[in-house]
């Protein structure tokens, strides 16, 4: 492996993770696991989605989804209704205890990311963006 490969690969993987340990960490604190303040990102934009709905937004399997609304369920922040029109599937609606982690999960997703970049110029916040945007549409493509 290249020296630049293995610098990217490793650099990449440790901000990743330092950022995953900081999510969780916070996120507990509210019954949320690291990765459902995405799913409740998109039931606060639009409540009712179905599972499909939501894994086709953020990219990922609808299995995946599944999964994750079982546990949310089962924590008390989502449930389950049936479709009104196809028996097939379900709709996730958020509890009120749900509703009411919106201000406070997007808070501590907040102070995360200007912990994160707090010494970052903001003119190299706004290119690491682009950059990193860059690089999902550069692997969606291959």
């Amino acid at each position: 492996m290249s020296d630049t490969a293995d610098d990217f690969q490793s650099a990449f993987w440790a901000a990743k993770h330092a950022l995953a340990v900081a999510n969780a960490a916070a996120f507990a604190h509210h019954g949320v696991h690291e990765g459902q303040q995405f799913v409740l990102r998109q039931l606060w934009s639009e409540d009712g989605l179905t599972p499909g709905e939501i894994a086709r937004r953020l990219g990922l399997a609808t299995s995946t989804i599944t999964r994750a609304a079982t546990r949310m369920e089962a924590t008390g922040l989502l449930r389950r209704e049936p479709h009104p029109t196809d028996r097939r599937l379900v709709r996730l609606h958020l509890t009120p205890r749900g509703h009411k982690l919106e201000h406070a999960i997007e808070s501590e997703t907040d102070a995360i990311t200007e912990r994160a970049l707090t010494t970052v110029d903001p003119a190299d916040r706004a290119s690491f963006i682009r950059v990193l945007r860059t690089i999902k549409r550069n692997l969606d493509a291959g």
